[in-house]
């Protein structure tokens, strides 16, 4: 199957990709990010962790890999007044892996953002204004974990 987009065209910028590094341990890191979140605006409704699935059922051997799903109420439910479609893309997920002790990669992409790339969120000034709030809490959060690594790291 061939792709209708090439996606390596598409700048991380368009779908809100969001990255930062923590040196500290992987319980630690996902205590943060969460405390982090709740601080900037996201419940974490929903957590889990595929590796500790994988490994148990498949036995996988994954190194840890943590799924924080973040959410913002307000912003949600005028997401789902704008497209109900927006329902299938939630929450709004902050991974966390670990990428060699000691050290845990923090990634995000918006699903604002990628609802709007894939058309299933209307070209409105409602959705643009979500798209932007997002995106600001989202700034708020990482430039948070980036201080706090830099910190830590001082």
């Amino acid at each position: 199957m061939s792709l209708p987009i090439d996606p390596a065209a598409i700048d991380s910028e368009a779908f809100g990709e969001k990255q930062a590094v923590l040196e500290m341990d992987h319980e630690e890191a996902i205590e943060y990010v969460r405390e982090v979140c709740l601080d900037t605006g996201f419940g974490i409704p929903a957590e889990f962790s595929p590796s500790e699935l994988l490994n148990e059922k498949v036995d996988a051997e994954r190194d840890p890999y943590y799924v924080l799903g973040a959410c913002n109420p307000e912003i949600a439910d005028r997401a789902l007044d704008e497209t109900m479609k927006i329902g299938g893309l939630f929450p709004c997920n902050v991974i966390v892996w670990e990428e060699e002790p000691g050290r845990q990669r923090v990634y995000h992409i918006s699903i604002m953002k990628i609802a709007r790339l894939l058309g299933m969120a209307p070209d409105n000034d409602a959705w643009a204004e979500i798209v932007d709030e997002t995106g600001d809490l989202t700034a708020e959060l990482f430039d948070e974990l980036r201080s706090a690594d830099a910190a830590v790291s001082e």
